[in-house]
């Protein structure tokens, strides 16, 4: 069933309301909004979310910091939300919003109905800076083409029941390196250089609209000669040495891909790098790209293989690079 739509208006006050029935317990749907660790598979806007500060006890308060894609940008604000598991509600409220938003909130609310299905309700109301009326048309038209994503996507995994845990993987691959962790980060931020430096690596178009979020469009080599293309949002965090990513289009055999790099100190003089994956298979994409007699286990073998031989490749090169530049400063 599609996501249906209300919206009302009163003055500078502006709320929507949309909704989508479940076929999955209320309890399975209510897990999903709750895990914001799970938000960048789970809800294609999402690239990133993180706590910032959470109550100890179970449901409480959590303030969040999200980055989200909202039309062609990549949005960053920070929201105060309260989880009422026992009422399967949460609602939110934004305390740091992003122009043109002045004021953001709303709430999530799971009812189990009487066949066993769920209705997921999800309401938002807001007003633009200055109540400007194109920037509240164009807030207006993120609220509703990412709550109907959402709701969607929800459906969708909620859906998938004891599936999605055979469907859904994390792994890593990592290098020691002996050089500096600045050097390590400035390889792996520097992506608009990989055509040179990587040899799997065919084309790459990077795009970095403000300090630390890039939109990257990659034309990767195979083996035997194919090239499949990709675009990704990535956000660097250099004080960290930590850059994220979500993958926002995908090959055919997945249907979720985020990752992250992650540099840390060893405290010896060496620095550890570290590729991680998450992905989520789509049973019909494996079908199609392998055929109707392939297994989920052989396509997570595969694409272990091809992710996990990329970034080693990649790994070695930046563990090289950092390598030779703490050999030239000695």
């Amino acid at each position: 069933m599609a996501p249906t739509t209300s919206t009302s208006e009163t003055a500078a006050l502006h709320a929507a309301e949309h909704s989508i029935t479940v076929a999955a317990s209320a309890a399975t749907v209510y897990a999903l909004v709750a895990d914001v660790a799970e938000w960048p598979q789970v809800f294609g806007p999402t690239v990133h979310v993180e706590v910032l500060e959470e109550a100890p006890a179970e449901g409480g308060e959590q303030l969040l910091r999200i980055w989200a894609v909202a039309g062609d940008k990549v949005r960053t604000w920070t929201s105060r939300r309260v989880l009422d598991p026992a009422a399967r509600t949460i609602t939110f409220r934004q305390v740091v919003t992003a122009d043109p938003v002045a004021e953001m909130g709303g709430e999530w609310r799971v009812q189990e109905l009487e066949d066993g299905t769920t209705r997921v309700t999800l309401l938002h109301d807001y007003r633009a800076v200055n109540s400007d009326p194109a920037a509240e048309e164009l807030i207006e038209q993120a609220v509703d083409r990412n709550s109907r994503a959402e709701l969607l996507a929800l459906k969708n995994t909620a859906e998938l029941g004891d599936a999605r845990e055979e469907l859904h993987f994390t792994f890593s691959d990592s290098e020691t390196v002996f050089g500096a962790a600045g050097d390590v980060f400035a390889f792996l931020d520097r992506a608009d250089l990989w055509p040179q430096r990587l040899p799997h690596v065919a084309r790459l178009d990077l795009t970095e609209d403000e300090a630390g979020i890039q939109h990257m469009d990659m034309d990767t080599a195979s083996p035997d000669g194919s090239t499949h293309n990709t675009t990704s949002v990535r956000v660097c965090f250099e004080d960290r040495k930590v850059i994220v990513y979500k993958q926002l289009r995908v090959p055919v055999a997945m249907s979720g891909h985020t990752g992250r790099w992650v540099i840390e100190s060893l405290g010896d003089g060496t620095v550890r790098a570290t590729s991680w994956h998450t992905v989520t298979l789509d049973p019909g994409g494996v079908r199609t790209a392998l055929g109707p007699q392939a297994t989920l286990a052989d396509a997570r073998a595969l694409v272990r293989k091809a992710l996990g031989t990329n970034s080693s490749t990649t790994l070695r090169h930046a563990k090289q690079f950092a390598e030779e530049r703490a050999r030239a400063q000695s």
